[in-house]
């Protein structure tokens, strides 16, 4: 084993320490039941822990009811979930790995359907599934899309409650045993539309110019960092730019990431879009590999904030290069880690770190050592 890479340096985040930079992002599942989490999402993110991954995020997890994207979205909004929480966050550290949680309200988008069901707003379909509608908030009464529900515009009573069960489910989040906790301030949902001058038409102190709108993003934040130990970190995630230059820009997230740097966030995970449509199809047109990886870099350099890279980051190489660059400190893997979901192992090995699977669990990594020593491996014609 060398020590030469930097994927597989440990990094240091006040009082925890990761043991590679290698992240797996919140991934949706659509697969709670009253927003409790059940066997899939222990095996499911278990593996990734097996698999070597340094922080493990469960999926989007609202902090109420009303707030939940799908039907099947998990959340923190009773003291009856965080069991389920617990043992995916005792799973991970058991495996040496980092639980972490990312805090939502999906906003505008609540109570859309499941994706492999469409993605979009609930129709009749759903309905008959038993997928009832609710109505979605937001800043302003500007519906997603044609098609999607209108949303009722949050009032100053109905922001200050939001803001206590943020608190709330950071409370229960602690509680569970997460050790890091992510604010979800992209793709659309409430906070994200919040900012975006696209679906913020408000006049009072939560609209208008940029401090307005910043308003909620910050007092959220704030509101977990107090709930959340000095000794652990906070994470905050942003769409960099909402892709149309009436929106949400880069400089616009450089001076939010300044913001929350000094309300203590540790680090801002930069990803893009999905202020229109849903957030899985945001942006359209084929994608570049690392194609945020440049908000990541503008944001470490420019506000002086540790950064998550992530989109389309598959290759061990393309990680490191990411790292030894200085463009992020750590790499978020997402559809890459359900293809493998011992990526972080096989990064290791593909880049010298790991020449004898010694990173890998005890308990397989001795038999594929043997298997090294004593076996040939079919080779095609």
């Amino acid at each position: 084993m060398t020590d030469t890479t930097h994927l597989f340096r440990p990094l240091s985040l006040r009082g925890i320490t990761s043991r590679n930079r290698v992240v797996i992002s919140p991934m949706c599942q659509y697969s709670a039941h009253e927003g409790h989490l059940d066997d899939w999402h222990l095996v499911n993110l278990g593996r990734f822990a097996m698999g070597g991954a340094g922080i493990i995020f469960t999926e989007a997890t609202a902090v109420q009811k009303g707030g939940r994207i799908t039907h099947g979205c998990p959340g923190l909004w009773s003291d009856s979930q965080i069991i389920g929480h617990a043992r995916v966050a005792q799973f991970a550290l058991q495996h040496g790995a980092i639980p972490a949680v990312q805090l939502g309200h999906a906003g505008r988008k609540s109570g859309m359907q499941r994706p492999w069901f469409g993605n979009g707003p609930l129709t009749e379909a759903d309905l008959a599934r038993g997928d009832m509608p609710w109505t979605p908030v937001g800043p302003s009464e500007i519906p997603v899309g044609e098609g999607w529900p209108m949303p009722h515009a949050l009032s100053k009573a109905e922001i200050a409650t939001l803001v206590e069960d943020f608190a709330a489910a950071a409370r229960r989040a602690l509680a569970a045993g997460y050790k890091i906790v992510e604010v979800h301030g992209a793709h659309g949902y409430l906070i994200h539309s919040f900012l975006s001058p696209l679906s913020n038409r408000r006049t009072d102190r939560y609209g208008g110019d940029l401090e307005g709108r910043m308003r909620l993003a910050l007092e959220v934040t704030e509101a977990v960092r107090a709930i959340w130990p000095e000794d652990l970190p906070v994470f905050f995630r942003i769409s960099a730019v909402d892709g149309d230059p009436a929106g949400w820009t880069l400089p616009d997230t450089v001076e939010l990431a300044k913001r929350l740097k000094v309300l203590g966030v540790d680090v801002m995970d930069c990803s893009s879009s999905g202020i229109a449509g849903a957030a899985t199809a945001a942006g359209g047109g084929k994608r570049q590999p690392g194609f945020q990886v440049p908000y990541a870099d503008a944001v470490r350099r420019e506000a002086g904030l540790a950064t998550m890279a992530v989109g389309l980051i598959t290759h061990p190489q393309q990680a490191e290069d990411i790292l030894t660059e200085g463009k992020a400190d750590l790499i978020a893997i997402g559809r890459e880690a359900l293809v493998d979901p011992m990526w972080a192992l096989h990064a290791a090995q593909a880049l010298g770190h790991d020449t004898d699977y010694s990173t890998w669990p005890a308990q397989s990594g001795w038999w594929l050592a043997g298997r090294e020593k004593t076996s040939d491996f079919y080779q095609p014609k």
